[in-house]
């Protein structure tokens, strides 16, 4: 089964939340831990990271908290879980610090490839806008909708 890391939820769920925010109202990291369910701790080590890749930044003082970097429609979920998961490999032989000595000789090497690719595409069209505003639901209960008259 393909699973995410609690560090990739939680951070797209972080992400969420400080983009309600954008423009200019920070959202402290205290009001991210409520909102969401997550630690105070745990979600410090993940807003660094986040922070560190220059997806969002911190504001000091009264009132502060975190913000975006750039516009929610400019913040795709796979941005968001490369730099805190690193590029989709969905098994150890795609993950560039493991490799594979089989690639040339294996059977499913192109599959996971292929898929791992398709996955990150799909990401790639997904915004923290789309997040913000439910148009991505909207957009595939429409496409359901569609496919199945």
């Amino acid at each position: 089964m393909l699973r995410l890391s609690t560090k990739g939820q939680y951070g797209v769920r972080a992400m969420f939340e400080i983009a309600r925010g954008y423009p200019d109202k920070p959202i402290s990291i205290k009001g991210i831990a409520e909102r969401q369910d997550v630690s105070v701790a745990y979600l410090e080590q993940i807003l660094n990271k986040l922070k560190n890749g220059g997806l969002i930044r911190s504001v000091k003082g009264p009132g502060g908290g975190y913000v975006l970097s750039k516009k929610p429609a400019d913040v795709s979920i796979s941005a968001i879980l490369n730099e805190l998961e690193g590029p989709v490999a969905i098994t150890s032989c795609l993950d560039p610090e493991e490799g594979c000595v089989r690639v040339d000789g294996c059977v499913t090497y192109m599959l996971w490839k292929s898929l791992g690719e398709k996955i990150d595409a799909f990401l790639r069209t997904v915004t923290l806008k789309d997040l913000a505003s439910g148009t991505l639901f909207k957009k595939n209960l429409k496409l359901k909708i569609k496919n199945s008259k």
